[in-house]
């Protein structure tokens, strides 16, 4: 019997890495959902506040004459919009990274 019988047949088990799988405790799931699902309407509330203020930057810049604050604020709705694409693309791209979390 040579090693590299041995090899193919009695170590080849012993080298695959198991599968982990990382799952939340029992009843955790809950309140992972609970923190997730605040944290998202904050997120589209801060979107919300981010739009308002930079309408009333490009309001306020017109009224006062003051065309740094229009410009601001055109410049805050852009960043607004594209941070709003983000939210929507980003979880799928980090899902298509990381797979289904098991290592």
């Amino acid at each position: 019997m040579t090693f590299t019988h041995l090899a193919g047949t009695a170590l080849a088990p012993a080298l695959i890495p198991l599968k982990i799988c990382p799952k939340a405790p029992p009843g955790a799931q809950q309140y992972a959902d609970d923190i997730t699902g605040y944290v998202l309407w904050a997120v589209i509330i801060l979107f919300a506040v981010g739009v308002i203020v930079a309408i009333g930057a490009i309001v306020a810049g017109r009224i006062f004459n003051m065309p740094h604050a229009s410009k601001a604020g055109i410049v805050g709705i852009f960043v607004v919009v594209l941070a709003a694409i983000a939210f929507v693309v980003a979880p799928g791209i980090v899902d298509s990274i990381l797979g289904n979390g098991c290592i």
